[in-house]
């Protein structure tokens, strides 16, 4: 048996396989602050068998809710003297450039718990002034006085030559054994002061907290059950086990969604389909990502709680590129101070909750909309649902403000989320150059059956997917995903004058060092491999390419092809080239696979009719037809390839899918349901 956890903002999510291939999947409510309460709960909620559990998969956002929420640990940062003030000064390319009020992101670490020891290196890496390893009994101290619990170092080009770096940890752990201490060499080799400066505190705020979780989970885990491997989900879209999760658990800043984005690529690769949206809509947040010739993007130009008024936090480790928004079942409804209707990022999460949970929400939110206007039914939850509430708090709260009757309020809140989430949707994809018509949406998540049909006819997307196990997808990603590490290792040299022998020398030695990581954590080196790529760009430009290279020994053709791709990449990505202008390669990247066995999905067999899977016809308030009588159906025991037309609603357990006029759906052989636009 294989089981995979994922905790989300409101609830917490579990999918096992069995030896057979046999799928099952349960939620239970998230349970914070005791987050990995929930998983326990959820586990035994949906009856797997404890005895004995081959692989134990879990994603989570304990790592982003401690940034935002800033909820970590009291930090101090050790930099080269002269550097203290990295974090305080940042960048000048503000987002919102003609704002005179702008304010910089305030630091994680204060300026007076950032503190200077002599060295210098230069560019090379070369020693120009020797590390000062006393003036760090010093700083031990006066941390200790200041209550400090976790500590970063970050030294100038240590990105080249981390021997200062591996020194000071090595002294104050000699000094300080309890304290975590975090070296931005051992998080990334990637240029740039402030952002690795930054990624290098970050991931000493929430050490405390992730090893704090990890080994409370575990516990919990080894009080109950029996497991032969575990691991933990990171932004990449791969696992680790936990101990390397604990030392780096930065890595986990996107835990949970990008197991949900693999999962679409997985499952596009078995059904044919190469180009995806992929579409999480959950409790709490909606995100979203593109996959393009079944490839999912990685990059480690990652930011929180950015956007256009604000500069956000960057993060220099691998993260699958994602856009996520406050948006889910969750999202509070409100009027802002101009009398504009909003809905979100405000959430009531697991607790409240929605009003129509009955445990003391107030605030509408979407799901109390979708319950009001017929889409979601008040059988379908696990609480005894009053309507009259739900109808007085949507018209209270926000009919009356535009007189209009609740279910007309209900229907605006649900056209705003869907206005939010499409804004999302197209961030990836119109607005970086593809045309959504191209591409297929899979959709997953509590609500991304309920919004997904509606925001397909706004984009034009011809086919919808919601895959098997939809409300809990995400945690199905995470029994498809392998072992992955990301090694990227800043290397600039012109390509018309670089050393082959030096440039495979480096190749060598990272993969080397790869499988001496897999090793530590059991896997075969007969089951990993490699992914190159190399980050280019034209001589002067300031941002790069991602190229995929081929791997072995480089050589004259192989050089003169990495050109030739970026040169196409690079028209592809900003429309145009310069072929005659010279190229440098800036980065080395190689991505590190350990593959694990994975479940075979299984095809499916009914002998059921529509008449079998019709459950009831109620009143669905649609927008421009009013209350319209709808076929709801057992999403269960829908018969395979058998076509239904719209409007109308599919029900399973913790989720609906709602199709409009022009809409049509049928399961295909796996058990998903596939949604096509009807030709006028």
């Amino acid at each position: 048996m294989r089981v995979a956890t994922d905790i989300g903002g409101t609830f917490t999510d579990l999918v096992y396989v069995d030896e057979h291939g046999n799928f099952g999947y349960e939620k239970s409510n998230t349970t914070p602050p005791n987050f990995e309460q929930g998983v326990i709960d959820v586990i035994k909620k949906s009856g797997v068998d404890q005895q004995h559990l081959e692989m134990f998969i879990h994603g989570t956002t304990v790592i982003i809710n401690a940034l935002t929420e800033r909820k970590g640990a009291k930090t101090g940062l050790i930099t080269t003297k002269g550097f203290r003030d990295v974090l305080e000064i940042a960048r000048g390319n503000r987002p919102d450039l003609f704002n005179v009020k702008y304010q910089k992101p305030q630091p994680f670490v204060e300026r007076y718990l950032r503190r200077e020891v002599t060295e210098r290196l230069n560019y090379k890496g070369q020693v120009l002034a020797t590390l000062e390893i006393n003036e760090l009994e010093e700083i031990v101290e006066y941390f200790k006085k200041e209550q400090v619990e976790a500590i970063a170092i970050s030294f100038l080009h240590s990105y080249v030559n981390n021997e200062h770096e591996k020194a000071a940890v090595e002294k104050i752990k000699e000094l300080w054994p309890e304290v975590q201490v975090s070296a931005s060499s051992e998080i990334t080799q990637e240029w740039r002061e402030y952002e690795r400066t930054n990624t290098a505190v970050l991931n000493a705020y929430v050490q405390p907290t992730a090893t704090t979780y990890i080994d409370r989970l575990e516990q919990k885990l080894q009080d109950t059950i029996e497991i032969e491997q575990s691991y933990i989900m990171q932004s990449n879209g791969g696992t680790t086990k936990f101990d390397n999760a604990k030392r780096l658990p930065i890595n986990m800043v996107e835990s949970g969604p990008v197991a949900g984005i693999l999962g679409a690529a997985v499952l596009g690769e078995l059904l044919g389909e190469k180009n995806i949206i992929a579409f999480d809509i959950g409790g709490t947040t909606a995100k979203c990502s593109l996959i393009e010739n079944g490839e999912v993007k990685v990059s480690t130009d990652y930011y929180i709680e950015k956007d256009t008024r604000r500069a956000g936090y960057p993060i220099k480790t691998p993260v699958v590129d994602i856009v996520e928004i406050g948006n889910g079942g969750g999202s509070i409804a409100w009027i802002d101070g101009a009398g504009s209707l909003k809905v979100g990022p405000q959430s009531a999460g697991a607790r409240p909750g929605p009003v129509a949970y009955g445990q003391g929400g107030t605030e509408p939110t979407t799901t109390d909309a979708n319950l009001l206007t017929g889409r979601l039914s008040p059988k379908n939850f696990d609480y005894s649902v009053n309507l009259n509430n739900v109808k007085n708090a949507i018209e209270e709260k926000i009919g009356k403000h535009f007189h209009m009757s609740a279910e007309e309020a209900a229907l605006g809140i649900i056209r705003i989320a869907n206005s939010n989430m499409l804004n999302a949707l197209k961030l990836i994809s119109i607005r970086k150059g593809h045309n959504p018509q191209d591409f297929t949406l899979i959709a997953f998540g509590g609500g991304g059956s309920m919004h997904a049909p509606a925001l397909a006819l706004e984009l034009g997307v011809k086919k919808v997917i919601i895959p098997i196990a939809s409300p809990v997808f995400s945690a199905w990603g995470m029994l498809m995903t392998d072992l992955r590490h990301d090694y990227i290792q800043t290397y600039i040299k012109r390509m018309n004058n670089l050393d082959l022998t030096k440039m495979n020398s480096i190749w060598a030695n990272i993969e080397h060092q790869a499988f001496q990581h897999f090793q530590e954590e059991g896997m075969d080196k007969d089951h990993v491999f490699f992914q190159r790529y190399a980050d280019m760009r034209y001589l002067g430009q300031e941002h790069t390419v991602k190229v995929p290279v081929e791997g072995g020994e480089w050589n004259q053709r192989m050089l003169d092809k990495a050109i030739a791709d970026f040169n196409l990449l690079h028209e592809k990505n900003f429309t145009f080239k310069l072929p005659e202008a010279e190229t440098e390669i800036v980065n080395i990247h190689v991505t590190a696979f350990g593959k694990v066995g994975k479940p075979k999905l299984k095809t499916i067999e009914r002998q059921t009719s529509l008449q079998d899977a019709l459950i009831e016809q109620r009143n669905v308030y649609f927008e421009n037809d009013g209350w319209v009588r709808t076929n709801i159906y057992d999403r269960e025991l829908l018969p395979i390839e058998m076509k239904i037309n719209g409007p109308a609603i599919v029900e399973e357990r913790a989720a609906a899918t709602v199709i409009y006029h022009n809409q049509s759906l049928y399961i295909d052989a796996y058990g998903n349901i596939v949604i096509e636009k009807e030709e006028a």
